[in-house]
Order: structure tokens, then sequence, then C-alpha cells
């Protein structure tokens, strides 16, 4: 099928596929980032109460001049934040200088404390419940809800209880991390997959990789084009290249339309080796019960 260039959540809400991710993006580098995507045909910013960068990003969506509802913006809740999420949505929102979030996620199915251990005396499903209060309450200040970093063993018991189906799993998606259990279960139950690090890691080998290389050659654009175009080329999936130059900014928007075969090709990479560039190994939580990626 061709790239999309929108997706539509289980709220009718319209998604950009095509985002600009903040993850590492230093304040003093990423508000001229936010703002200089936007300017130049963004129309989807991701970024987290966790990366530290909420003010910048605002300040890029202000100097940028688009108007807000042109916008699709997401935030997420941090982990030490799990057991007072509304007064957390207020601070995203100041800091952001926004009225309303478009998606507001959970970012890990794991509470911390204030100083960084594992909250084991708190459940993740409360923080889910309330969020969804204040969705269904809230509407103006949340347009939709969601997940991130959910394997299939969360999203069960998350959905054994929920009221609201999450809009959206934002999880590590790329040829060595595929993830195939996670993506076949959303799709299913009608929730958009979000990928980020999607070209693996900074000075990732799948730039190297010659399947990438030979497609890429194919369609003249480089090897980052491609990895980013699979999950263009998917249905119900979003994509959030990171940047802070340019040059990369605007070449990461370069979408390509991939055939079948190609995409075969490109789902058949690393087949027996595979990586995460974003661990969940914090101190208390281990690896929160996840598999390897495969």
């Amino acid at each position: 099928m061709p790239a999309t260039k929108f997706v539509t959540l289980n709220t009718g809400a319209i998604m950009p596929t095509v985002g600009l991710g903040t993850w590492k993006s230093a304040p003093g580098e990423v508000e001229h980032a936010v703002e200089y995507a936007l300017k130049n045909g963004y129309t989807h910013i991701d970024t987290a109460a966790a990366y530290q960068n909420e003010t910048e990003v605002g300040q890029g969506l202000k100097a940028s001049g688009v108007a807000r509802g042109s916008i699709f913006l997401t935030t997420k809740l941090n982990n030490p934040d799990q057991r007072a999420p509304l007064p957390a949505l207020e601070s995203s929102l100041s800091k952001l200088n926004t009225p309303y979030l478009d998606l507001w996620l959970m970012h890990w199915p794991a509470p911390m404390t204030k100083d960084m251990k594992a909250d084991k005396e708190y459940d993740w499903l409360d923080t889910w419940k309330a969020m969804e209060d204040i969705y269904l309450a809230h509407g103006d200040k949340v347009k939709a809800i969601g997940v991130s970093n959910f394997s299939v063993e969360y999203l069960e018991r998350l959905l054994k209880v929920a009221r609201v189906v999450p809009a959206v799993n934002q999880i590590e998606l790329h040829p060595s991390c595929p993830q195939d259990d996670v993506v076949e279960f959303c799709l299913k139950k009608g929730i958009i997959l979000t990928a980020y690090s999607p070209l693996g890691s900074d000075n990732s080998p799948l730039l190297k990789n010659p399947v990438v290389n030979k497609i890429a050659e194919k369609y003249s654009v480089q090897p980052a084009n491609i990895l980013i175009s699979l999950h263009a080329n998917k249905p119900g999936h979003t994509v959030l290249p990171k940047s802070v130059t340019n040059a990369r900014i605007l070449n990461n928007a370069k979408i390509v339309d991939l055939t079948e075969e190609e995409l075969t090709q490109l789902h058949k990479i690393d087949e027996t080796h595979h990586f995460r560039a974003c661990h969940p190994a914090w101190t208390g939580w281990g690896g929160l019960g996840f598999p390897d990626c495969k």
C-alpha cells in the first residue's frame, strides 16, 4: 500500500504520520528544531516531561507562527508523577504554553518516586484510571490518551479494566526491533502504533545495511528515508524521526512508496540479531518483564 500522510485515531482525530521527535534534543537546540520543522511542513511534534525540554518545545511552537489548531502535539506523563497526574498535566500545559494536548501518554508502566526509585507500592493501572478521569472530565485539555513502551502483557492487563482504549502505543520500532507481537495486538485493538528510534540509534548499523542502501539508491534518497518510510507504508503506524539539524529535518520528511517486496526485505533484516536503543532497565524495575525485540 502507498505511504500515508495521516492516520485516524479511535477518537476520530487525525494524526499526521510523520512527526518530529525530541528525545535527547537539548534546550538551546530543540526550540529551533521545532520552529524550523513547523515552518517547513511538519504538523506533528512529540515531547515528554522526562525529556526536560517542554518549555523550549513550547517556545518553538510559538516562534513558528503556525496556528495551534494546525499542530498535533503529544507529551507524556513522567514516571515520578504517576500518583498525581493532574498537576503533572497542568505543568506540561504551562511549560508548552498551550491550552490543550492532542495526545497525552503514560510514558512507561513504571511508577517511580521523586528520587527515581521504583514505586512498587503503587499500581500503574491506577494512573491509567486517573488519566481516563481527566480525559473524560477535561476534554478541552486532553483530546486523546494513550500509552508508551507497553508490551502485550501490559496492554492485556490494561484492557481488562479500561473504560478508554488507548489511542496510541508509542514504542521502539525498526528492523532490528520489530516487536511483531505488539504490532499485531495493537492493530487488532484499533490502537495506533507510533515508532520512536526508527533508525535504530545514533550511528545505527541499519544506516549501512546493504538492503536499506540498495532500496535508497533505487529511490534516490538517503537510507534514513527508507527506514522512516517503512512505517509510513504500514497501516496504523506513525513515526518520529528526531533531529536538530535543518537539513536532516527537511530530509526526514521525504517519504517514498515502498513495494510489498521491499517491505518484506526490510522486515527480514537482522532476523537473528535484535537490539533496543532504549531498554527499560532502571534500578528496581529491571526489564519490566519485556521480551527481547523480536
